[in-house]
């Protein structure tokens, strides 16, 4: 059940839960450095930091990775089903997105075509 206080990424004026510094650091950040600076962070605004995060295409595996520090309980009241999914979604193996590649797929090329004869 969500509270009326409830985050969701469909809601485009929510502003960030941490100073946009704190964002910028943990973009920049290798796995360690990450850990370090969201020991800072309380649990409950790590979990509305994984829900902002995760609600932008070029944070989303950051929001990902957030959301694994924090437990199922503190992203589902923070989020609802979103909270639950990342969950999910933070307890899998990390596999790179395929972007639209296929295995196999013919290959194009942008320098034209090139007949030989």
């Amino acid at each position: 059940m969500m509270n009326a206080g409830s985050l969701s990424i469909d809601d485009p004026a929510v502003d960030c839960p941490v100073p946009p510094e704190t964002v910028g650091r943990l973009i920049k950040a290798d796995p360690e450095g990450a850990a370090y600076l969201l020991d800072g962070i309380p649990e409950a605004t790590r979990a509305r930091l994984a829900v902002w995060l995760y609600g932008r295409s070029h944070t989303h595996e950051i929001g990902v990775r957030v959301a694994a520090t924090c437990d199922g309980t503190t992203l589902r009241r923070t989020a609802g089903i979103v909270g639950n999914v990342l969950y999910d979604l933070s307890r899998r193996p990390y596999a790179a997105p395929s972007h639209g590649t296929r295995a196999g797929a013919n290959r194009i090329s942008l320098g034209g075509s090139q007949r030989r004869a």
